[in-house]
């Protein structure tokens, strides 16, 4: 394969430990679904985002079109009645699920599927994946006892995987180590004798320490022109009591993103398209999506002092064209949006159409997801974007 190998360049400075409540939920109608056996599951279409007066110019253009979809599709590992009782029973079980997320995943027909909270890739995802025409490349969370991770699914008809790179957000910890003294033998046996909890929050090794993942790759397109697309997917920590530790991952994570731009740039000569996407369990507006949108020339006035701005311009596809959804997580204790495919915005790339998402009243999110239309509490998001010939 690819020799994948990259060192590790910059570390970001990390925040200063804050919590951060956040409770926005949707309104969302909240009796329970029938439990009848499962249905077919329901998916929407690409809905255009161009003016109608463009829509035949575009047809006619000879530029890369592709279309990417970002999904968590709720590890099987995490699918227990107890913490989803409001789902009908039999549309939690692994062998309706993984066959509701086969139909799913086949009825999009995306040329790249960004999956979050993977749990089963050699044992299902891959060989199923496989025979639906797609290769795939997947990193594990770390830590023992993580099952899921995150994965990236593409035809290897229409493009080729050049370099890839895992992001462990556990390398966070090494930049903490590196700041720190470490404490000396009587230090650390009175620390011991005082009964401090190993899993003190206020002590930044722990504290960073969420095993959380994502992944970067770059992929040659051939036709209709050469081109390089860096595509990159992500998992960041879901508590909202840790705002600062999901804030440290996404400057992380965007200081490696600009390092793999630059290393491809240099590498091949180019100017490769970038493309991020995820659960990054963040709501728009707050820190993390204010953080993650900060580098694409924002009014001065609009920044707070001494806001830092990221290495990377990106743009939200949906907030560009229609805005960001009313929600792409469903559950009785939060409905909201958290799920995003971002671009990093330029004369030659433009997403031309978008997957729509249900109604906060749509008959098939009533009751709150699993259910027999969705198998994830998640919905999945999509873009369709065209790049020009530069």
């Amino acid at each position: 394969m690819f020799n994948t190998s990259a060192t590790l360049l910059h570390r970001p400075i990390l925040p200063s430990f804050t919590t951060i409540s956040c409770g926005v939920c949707r309104k969302i109608v909240s009796r329970r679904m029938s439990t009848n056996p499962p249905v077919e599951p329901k998916v929407r279409r690409f809905e255009s985002v161009e003016e109608a007066a463009d829509i035949h110019s575009i047809s006619k253009s000879d530029g890369i079109r592709f279309r990417l979809v970002s999904y968590n599709i709720l590890a099987q590992v995490y699918v227990k009645s107890s913490l989803l009782p409001h789902s009908p029973p039999a549309c939690l079980k692994w062998k309706a699920r993984s066959h509701a997320i086969l139909g799913v995943l086949k009825k999009l027909e995306a040329d790249f599927f960004c999956l979050q909270e993977v749990d089963e890739y050699d044992s299902f995802y891959r060989k199923n994946m496989d025979s639906l025409g797609y290769s795939g490349i997947y990193i594990q969370r770390t830590g023992q006892r993580k099952r899921d991770g995150c994965a990236i699914f593409y035809k290897p008809s229409c493009a080729e995987v050049v370099a890839k790179e895992r992001i462990e957000y556990n390398d966070l910890l090494d930049s903490v180590k590196a700041n720190s003294v470490s404490c000396s033998e009587q230090e650390t046996e009175k620390a011991k004798d005082s009964g401090k909890d190993s899993r003190d929050l206020n002590d930044p090794l722990v504290r960073l320490k969420r095993d959380c993942v994502g992944i970067m790759a770059a992929f040659r397109i051939n036709e209709p022109f050469h081109h390089i697309v860096i595509v990159a997917n992500t998992h960041l920590y879901w508590d909202p009591e840790l705002a600062d530790v999901k804030l440290a991952q996404a400057k992380y994570l965007l200081s490696r993103l600009a390092q793999f731009k630059k290393l491809i740039s240099d590498e091949f000569e180019c100017k490769p398209s970038l493309l991020l996407s995820g659960d990054f369990n963040s709501i728009p507006g707050d820190k993390v999506y204010s953080y993650l949108v900060s580098g694409n020339g924002k009014p001065a006035e609009t920044k707070e002092e001494e806001e830092e701005e990221a290495p990377v311009p990106l743009c939200s596809a949906y907030e560009v064209t229609r805005g960001e959804p009313k929600f792409t997580n469903c559950t009785p204790g939060f409905t909201n949006t958290l799920d995003y495919i971002f671009f990093s915005p330029s004369d030659f790339i433009k997403p031309v159409s978008i997957l729509q998402l249900p109604e906060p009243e749509s008959p098939d999110v009533v009751g709150f997801l699993p259910n027999n239309h969705h198998p994830s509490d998640h919905l999945p998001i999509g873009a369709e974007f065209e790049i020009s010939r530069e």
